[in-house]
């Protein structure tokens, strides 16, 4: 059993202008290629093999001595869940029961935004900023590198990638335009919506 590089369920240039298809190609063809390669060479041979993803990163998460396997891990599904998050035209408020949610969480889709943005735009170095569902909850918060609020017991709803290869071939230092960007025209809020169907662990 080897991991595989999951397809997009959109072409390389269906999310211009706001991500161009050279960044999509760097950043799905090659960055997430390479996480689930190198994670393939650590876990060859081993118990992890025929592990999930997510049982990989949990048992990973703490430990000094898997920290590689780890990182390629989380990064691997960090990513394949990241294309998940956007579509063509997407972004802007969503409706529904995630509507509802954000309104008693935040106190409406505008307060949610402006957090969402705080947490991107405020993460230090590399990282993502995730809206999550913990326990009856929903939070926004960042985590730094590889980290993935999974293996914290949080349900992931909708993150946005902001390490500098998601955003720099096309916004070179301005990440708040980049996220912006994101939040206002690529949010797929349909598949936030079908994750928080799911119980927190």
């Amino acid at each position: 059993m080897s991991f595989e590089l999951p397809p997009l369920d959109f072409a390389l240039d269906a999310l211009e202008p706001h991500i161009s298809a050279r960044t999509m190609e760097f950043h799905y063809d090659k960055h997430h290629r390479t996480y689930v390669s190198k994670l393939n060479q650590l876990v060859e041979g081993s118990p992890p093999a025929r592990m999930s993803l997510e049982d990989v990163m949990r048992r990973s998460a703490d430990s000094p001595s898997g920290q590689a396997l780890f990182n390629n891990a989380a990064q691997a599904w960090n990513h394949a869940f990241f294309w998940k998050c956007m579509k063509p035209k997407g972004g802007g408020a969503p409706s529904g029961a995630l509507a509802e949610r954000l309104k008693g969480n935040f106190g409406g889709y505008d307060k949610f935004r402006t957090a969402f943005l705080d947490a991107a735009t405020s993460q230090f170095g590399s990282g993502w900023a995730w809206l999550v569902q913990s326990g009856d909850k929903l939070e926004v918060i960042a985590t730094s590198n590889a980290d993935n609020p999974l293996v914290r017991g949080k349900i992931p709803l909708l993150t946005c990638d902001v390490w500098e290869h998601a955003y720099y071939l096309d916004y070179q230092n301005r990440r708040a335009d980049f996220v912006k960007a994101f939040v206002d025209h690529l949010v797929n809020w349909e598949y936030a919506a079908s994750q928080l169907q799911k119980k927190a662990a």
